[in-house]
C-alpha cells in the first residue's frame, strides 16, 4: 500500500499545482461570460480556436511525451532520451508551424474563423510555443520536481489572466475615455476583443517557455537515431489515440458550428453556451488531469515491481470513489455552481450532469488504458479511441441539426462510455487486473440514483435553500455509505487515513 500512498502523494503535488493553475485559469470563464465587452457569439468564436488547438497539439507532439516516460525508465536511454525527444519536436514544430502559417486561410475556414485571421495566426503561434514546452515539462515530472512544475504552470496562468484583464477591461475602458491615450498604440477598438484574449494566451506560452530556459539550456545536440525510431514506432499509434480523444473531447464545438442550421451568429452563440456549461464539469476534469500527471510515470515504474495488478485495482477503486463524490458535489449543488458562468449561458445547464458522467467514464478509461501502454499495444488504444470518435461523429451529425448542443452532450456520454467498456473487456483478456468492477458499477449507479432522487424531491418545491439542504443530506448519506463499506480500505489513504485512526 506504500505504492498507493506514493501515487497519492504525487497526484496531490501535481494535482495541487494543476488544480491551482486550472482553477485560476477557470476564473477567466466567469470574467468573460459576465463581461459586457464579450458577446455570447464572441465566446463561441474563442471556443472554436480552443477546440482546434488541442487537436493540433496531438499532431505537433505526436505522442512523444508518453514515449519519453516509457523509454526514460530504461538505463541505456537515460543519457540520450531527453536530447532526442526535444530535438525531434523542435525540428517538427518548425516544419508544422510553417505549413500552417502558409495555409492559414484554409485552416481558418475549416474551423469557422475565416473572417478572423488574427485569431488564427495567434493560435498557430500558441501551439508552436506550447509544443516546445512539452518535453521540458515532462522532464520535470520524470525527475520528480513538482515545485518548479507548479511555479511555472501557475505563474504562466497568472500572466494570462493579468493580460486578459489588461486588454479587455483596462485598455478598453481607457481608450473609450481617452481615444488619444498611449493605450491606443497597442489596443484597437475595431478589433474583436477575443483577439486580445488569445493574445494574452500567447504571451503566457512565450513566458512559460522562458521559465523553462534552464531545462532547454541542458539540451545537447546528441541525437540517438535508434532510440528515436523506437520512440516513433511506439508513439505513432498514440497520435490516433490522441486525435480520437480530441475529436471526442473538443471537436463537438466545431461540429456545432458546421451542422447547426442557423446563421453564423446564432451558431456561434450556441457554441458559446455549450462551451461555458461544459466548464462546469471543472471539479472532475481537474482531478482527472491531476491524477493522470501523477499516474502515468507511476504506472510505468510500478509495472516493474511485484504484483502491480493488485496495486492498479486498488488505484481504480479509490479513483471511482473520489469521482463519484465529485459528481454529487457538482450535480446536486448546481444552484451554486451555475453562478460560475453568466446568466445568459444558463439555458445550457441541462447538459452538465450528462457531461459529468461522461467525464467519469473517460477518467475510468484512462485508468484502464494501463494495459495497452505497459504492453506496448498502443494500437489497441488507437482502435478504441477511433471507434469512440466515429460514434461521436455519427451521433452529432444525425442529431445536432435538431437537438443542438444536447446532441453533443449525449454523444460525449455514449462515446466515453463505449470506450470505457471496450477497454475493460479487451484489457482483461490481454492483461488481467482484478478490478472490483461489480462494486464500482454499483457506486456509479447509486450516485446517479441519488441525482434523480434529488431532482424528484426538489421538483415538489423549487426552493434554493431546500434544494441545497437535500443535496447535503444525500451527499452525506453517500459518504457514510462509502465509509461503512470501505472502512478497511480508506484508512490506507494518506489524505483520509487520520480520520479513521482509533
Amino acid at each position: 500500500m506504500s505504492n498507493i500512498k506514493k501515487l497519492a502523494s504525487q497526484t496531490m503535488w501535481y494535482g495541487l499545482s494543476s488544480i491551482a493553475a486550472r482553477l485560476i485559469n477557470y476564473l477567466l470563464t466567469p470574467y468573460l461570460t459576465y463581461s459586457e465587452n464579450i458577446k455570447t457569439s464572441d465566446f463561441g468564436k474563442m471556443a472554436l480556436i480552443y477546440a482546434a488547438l488541442p487537436i493540433l497539439n496531438i499532431l505537433f507532439t505526436y505522442g512523444f511525451e508518453t514515449a519519453y516516460f516509457r523509454f526514460s525508465s530504461k538505463e541505456e536511454n537515460k543519457d540520450t532520451i531527453y536530447n532526442t525527444a526535444f530535438l525531434s519536436l523542435l525540428c517538427s514544430t518548425i516544419v508544422f508551424t510553417a505549413l500552417l502559417w502558409f495555409n492559414q486561410a484554409s485552416f481558418g475556414s475549416i474551423i469557422g474563423l475565416g473572417n478572423y485571421p488574427q485569431i488564427v495566426q495567434l493560435g498557430i503561434l500558441i501551439i508552436a510555443f506550447d509544443t516546445l514546452s512539452t518535453i521540458p515539462f515532462a522532464r520535470l515530472r520524470q525527475q520528480g520536481r513538482p515545485m518548479k512544475f507548479a511555479f511555472v504552470k501557475i505563474t504562466g496562468i497568472l500572466i494570462n489572466i493579468f493580460f486578459t484583464w489588461f486588454f479587455i477591461s483596462y485598455c478598453s475602458h481607457t481608450v473609450k475615455q481617452d481615444p488619444n491615450s498611449w493605450i491606443s498604440i497597442i489596443y484597437d477598438t475595431s478589433i474583436n476583443p477575443i483577439v486580445y484574449v488569445v493574445l494574452a494566451n500567447l504571451i503566457q506560452s512565450v513566458v512559460t517557455l522562458l521559465f523553462l530556459s534552464t531545462e532547454i539550456a541542458a539540451i545537447r545536440f546528441k541525437f540517438d537515431t535508434r532510440l528515436w525510431k523506437e520512440m516513433t514506432v511506439y508513439s505513432l499509434p498514440l497520435i490516433i489515440v490522441g486525435m480520437g480523444g480530441m475529436v471526442n473531447e473538443t471537436f463537438d464545438r466545431l461540429m456545432l458550428k458546421w451542422w447547426l442550421p442557423g446563421d453564423a451568429i446564432a451558431n456561434d452563440t450556441q457554441v458559446g453556451i455549450y462551451s461555458a456549461c461544459y466548464k462546469l464539469s471543472i471539479l472532475i476534469t481537474l482531478f482527472i488531469q491531476a491524477f493522470r500527471m501523477g499516474a502515468e510515470p507511476f504506472f510505468f515504474k510500478q509495472a516493474e515491481g511485484q504484483n502491480p495488478q493488485r496495486v492498479f485495482a486498488r488505484v481504480m477503486k479509490f479513483f471511482v470513489i473520489i469521482i463519484s463524490l465529485m459528481f454529487l458535489a457538482v450535480s446536486l449543488f448546481m444552484p451554486i455552481w451555475k453562478n460560475f458562468i453568466g446568466p445568459k449561458y444558463w439555458d445550457g445547464l441541462s447538459v452538465v450532469p450528462i457531461l459529468l458522467l461522461a467525464n467519469m467514464f473517460i477518467g475510468i478509461y484512462y485508468n484502464l488504458s494501463v494495459w495497452y501502454k505497459l504492453g506496448n499495444k498502443t494500437s489497441a488504444g488507437a482502435w478504441i479511441t477511433v471507434g469512440g470518435a466515429v460514434l461521436t461523429t455519427i451521433i452529432n451529425y444525425l442529431f445536432i441539426p435538431k437537438y443542438g448542443y444536447m446532441a453533443c452532450a449525449w454523444a460525449t456520454f455514449f462515446c466515453y462510455g463505449s470506450m470505457m467498456v471496450a477497454s475493460f473487456i479487451w484489457g482483461q483478456k490481454e492483461y488481467r487486473i482484478p478490478y472490483a468492477w461489480k462494486k464500482l458499477v454499483a457506486y456509479i449507479v447509486i450516485v446517479v440514483l441519488l441525482f434523480f432522487a434529488h431532482k424528484g424531491i426538489t421538483a415538489v418545491w423549487n426552493n434554493k435553500f431546500f434544494s441545497l439542504t437535500i443535496a447535503t443530506i444525500l451527499t452525506g448519506c453517500y459518504m457514510w455509505f462509502i465509509g461503512t463499506v470501505e472502512k478497511k480500505e480508506l484508512p490506507q489513504l494518506p489524505v483520509v487515513g487520520k480520520y479513521f485512526k482509533k
